[in-house]
């Protein structure tokens, strides 16, 4: 058997724990180098997702109101899981840049895609593993299909050795911009990686 491709879920995702099992889990083969993550879940029932604090941060962008207060939950997620894991990753910088981004209009799409892009950097840095955008490799088609360029893109950028970390949920349309698959994403970013 070949090597394998390993997508979790949000609640796998949720908090510290929940990722340092994870890791265990990657760690424990040589062959799981492939890994697809979606953005942290609910770490108890009544928690938020950090994609749907996303969805809010835009929503409220876009009716000019202050998206501080559930910015700050998903800055206090990131940055607990980032330096309980004890990372050398600048995480404050990466959620600096992504509130201004918010805060400068950034599409929906481009905002959703952040809470799998944040989670891949934090696991690309504690597995050692290479990031690899999946804006830069995903693409879609002018009809919203799947490019089938796309296999190619992938292919080529998890080539070598070692492990490799590419998000879930998103690639990129004609135009360069982010695009997102519908919600649960990820298990179509997971089957794409596989094939």
């Amino acid at each position: 058997m070949g090597d394998y491709v390993c997508k979790f879920g949000g609640s796998s995702l949720a908090d510290i724990e929940q990722i340092r099992k994870v890791i265990k889990i990657v760690t424990s083969s040589d062959k799981r180098r492939f890994v697809v993550p979606s953005a942290p879940g609910k770490r108890y029932g009544d928690d938020t997702k950090i994609t749907d604090l996303l969805y809010l941060c835009h929503e409220l962008t876009r009716q000019h109101m202050d998206i501080s207060e559930p910015f700050s939950h998903i800055e206090k997620r990131y940055l607990a899981i980032s330096s309980g894991l004890g990372l050398g990753l600048d995480m404050a910088d990466l959620l600096d840049r992504l509130r201004e981004g918010i805060e400068h209009g950034a599409s929906s799409d481009f905002v959703a895609s952040r809470g799998e892009y944040l989670c891949g950097k934090i696991l690309a840095s504690a597995l050692n593993a290479t990031f690899v955008e999946s804006a830069k490799v995903i693409r879609f088609g002018s009809d919203g299909s799947l490019d089938p360029k796309t296999y190619d893109l992938v292919g080529q950028k998890l080539s070598g050795s070692g492990r490799y970390v590419i998000p879930g949920f998103y690639g990129s349309s004609v135009d360069g911009e982010v695009k997102t698959f519908s919600r649960g994403g990820s298990d179509i970013t997971g089957a794409i990686v596989a094939k």
